[in-house]
């Protein structure tokens, strides 16, 4: 995996803006490239700088984000950013990897960017190049960004607006919802056994009909999920998938 994203902000309001710029210095593997200001001088500057992620406001003088995203023969990855719920739909038909709303708070920006596919592009990469052994992610806790191998991950539990993540030596608390971790992580590995728990599916040590034992810890199987947790389970067994 390279070092840094380039990130290139598309944006003509000062302060969002700023707050954009915060966030991304907030993230070691993102680097700022430049701000602009609106889509003409982007789309000059696009011509000659390589950018791996854009972050592009719908509303912009002179030529809206959107109109701007259709002349783009090659784009990067794309997250939209608005004020307006309207255009979501629209948005996505452009294959946007996300679409914020404003006031964007630092949590869900971690969740759009933890999107990017890294695809081998021209001046772009790819997370195909990284081993499944060397993926991670980073989290926030504390006012720092923490780096997880998503590999190393045991088990993960919710604590309402927040979750426990365990690895075979540590375990971090950052903010996330369980479901929307497991949607932003999408990791086969991870299975849903309970309303708060998502588990490795290769570190259990010992399941019932009613529990799974992982790292010398018992976790309950939720009732909802464990015809579908047992059949999993099942062919993970006979599979190893």
């Amino acid at each position: 995996m390279p070092e840094h994203i380039r990130c290139l902000i598309v944006e003509d309001e000062p302060l969002a803006a700023e707050v954009l710029a915060d966030y991304i210095g907030e993230v070691p593997h993102l680097e700022l490239v430049s701000i602009c200001e609106d889509a003409i001088y982007a789309s000059s500057f696009l011509k000659q700088n390589a950018i791996d992620l854009l972050f592009l406001d719908i509303h912009l003088p002179k030529l809206k984000g959107l109109d701007f995203l259709k002349m783009l023969s090659h784009p990067p990855q794309v997250i939209l950013t608005t004020a307006y719920h309207q255009y979501a739909l629209e948005a996505f038909e452009y294959d946007v990897l996300d679409y914020l709303l404003k006031p964007i708070e630092f949590e869900r920006f971690l969740q759009a960017v933890h999107k990017v596919k890294m695809e081998k592009t021209e001046g772009g990469y790819s997370n195909s190049e990284v081993s499944a052994e060397e993926e991670f992610r980073f989290f926030r806790v504390n006012k720092k960004n923490v780096k997880v191998l998503l590999k190393d991950i045991v088990y993960v539990e919710s604590l309402k607006e927040y979750v426990r993540i365990c690895t075979e030596d540590r375990s971090i608390v950052t903010k996330f919802q369980i479901g929307e971790l497991q949607t932003t992580l999408a990791i086969p590995n991870l299975l849903r056994i309970h309303r708060s728990y998502l588990v490795a599916k290769n570190k259990i040590s010992a399941y019932s009909a009613t529990e799974v034992e992982i790292q010398g810890k018992t976790i309950p199987i939720g009732r909802t999920y464990r015809e579908e947790v047992h059949s999993i389970l099942s062919e993970f067994l006979e599979t190893g998938k």
